[in-house]
């Protein structure tokens, strides 16, 4: 069992995000990973998480800590509910996913807190096209079975780690852009070159569903990879 860092022993905070899932029209599970991960950084870039914002100092909070985030799922008033709180609602092809500022561990808003967090399986109708990697993708593992929304906030995890890796001129590059990137599953052979790269690569800490130090994505940011 490892130490305690100062992670662990700062207040622990966790990122809200809530995707849309109405039963008759699912988003595809690939679209949905895509839409979370630009969720993150939008919220980590936006001027209220900055400086003096009022999202600011909870964001701090939340990154001081042990990085954590939860995907819920809604529909119908649900959706309407979680829509109404203070928070940023990314759309993707066809996926809609809401984020929201950092909240105590024990602290989740009612209308976030009744929401379902297992079970969120969804599929991708068609397999995902050749990625375009000159902009960033965000490698899934191919060793490590997760529902939707695990994967949703490990591909959020994989942005973020990214972004903290950029410099502030690469960081308003990405963000002019529109934060594109895709996510796709590495095949094994390729996920061995990606882990030993030199990238970023998300640990995962074992709270759900997977064991401690899985490794789930790399950060494949063209600005990050070794000449």
């Amino acid at each position: 069992m490892t130490e305690p860092t100062a992670r662990d022993e700062a207040p622990q905070f966790v990122l809200p995000l809530v995707v849309h899932i109405e039963k008759a029209e699912p988003p595809a599970r690939t679209d949905a990973l895509e839409t979370a991960a630009r969720a993150v950084l939008v919220i980590l870039s936006d001027e209220r998480s900055l400086g003096e914002g009022e999202w600011a100092q909870t964001m701090r909070d939340w990154q001081d800590a042990r990085i954590r985030k939860v995907v819920r799922r809604a529909r119908g008033g649900e959706w309407r509910k979680a829509s109404a709180l203070p928070g940023i609602t990314l759309t993707g092809k066809a996926a809609e996913v809401r984020v929201f500022p950092p909240v105590p561990l024990d602290g989740w808003p009612k209308e976030l807190a009744k929401l379902q967090v297992s079970g969120t399986d969804l599929d991708d109708p068609e397999e995902p096209a050749v990625p375009d990697r000159t902009a960033p993708v965000l490698w899934m593992s191919p060793d490590v079975e997760m529902s939707a929304g695990k994967a949703m906030a490990q591909a959020g995890h994989a942005a973020q780690l990214a972004w903290w890796e950029l410099t502030d001129a690469e960081r308003e590059e990405w963000r002019a852009a529109g934060f594109p990137l895709s996510v796709r599953t590495a095949t094994a052979e390729r996920w061995k070159e990606l882990t030993e790269s030199g990238l970023p690569v998300v640990q995962d800490a074992g709270f759900t569903e997977i064991a401690p130090g899985s490794c789930t994505v790399v950060s494949d940011h063209p600005a990050l990879r070794k000449p």
